[in-house]
């Protein structure tokens, strides 16, 4: 729980000191191409794991996000236990007569996805950018 709450943490401030030097980095052009690619994709990531790792603190301190378990389901059967699982984030409301109510975060596991693929993206544009650099006649690094 500890280790969650830190890697949130520090991939908070990972996202935000990134986009200040970006901020920064437009002010003193000529920007370096595959250096603001690759500081893009790192911002992405850290978005993606802090979106994450609310999600799974809502996971593990609430139970099912954003709904919570009702003590009885419509049949009137009394709740057996909850199912969490982390990937996908989702909770299941299992009750004694055999039922189960799912509750999935599609919207955080989706823009986890998108972000994580961006920064994919974006990192392999740095690469990709930075060998083009590398081989170009005449070129110092």
């Amino acid at each position: 729980m500890v280790l969650m709450g830190a890697l949130l943490v520090v991939s908070a401030v990972t996202a935000v000191v990134g986009v200040v030097v970006i901020l920064i980095l437009l002010s003193h052009p000529p920007l370096p191409l595959p250096k603001v690619y690759a500081l893009i994709a790192l911002i992405l990531f850290s978005l993606a794991v802090a979106l994450y790792c609310y999600g799974w603190f809502s996971v593990s301190l609430g139970g099912p996000f954003p709904e919570l378990c009702k003590s009885q389901n419509d049949a009137g059967a009394e709740l057996a236990a909850i199912k969490q699982q982390y990937w996908p984030l989702r909770s299941a409301c299992l009750y004694s007569d055999g039922s189960t109510v799912e509750y999935v975060s599609m919207s955080i596991n989706v823009i986890v996805c998108l972000l994580a693929g961006s920064g994919l993206v974006s990192a392999g544009t740095s690469v990709f950018l930075r060998k083009r650099v590398g081989q170009s006649p005449g070129a110092t690094s």
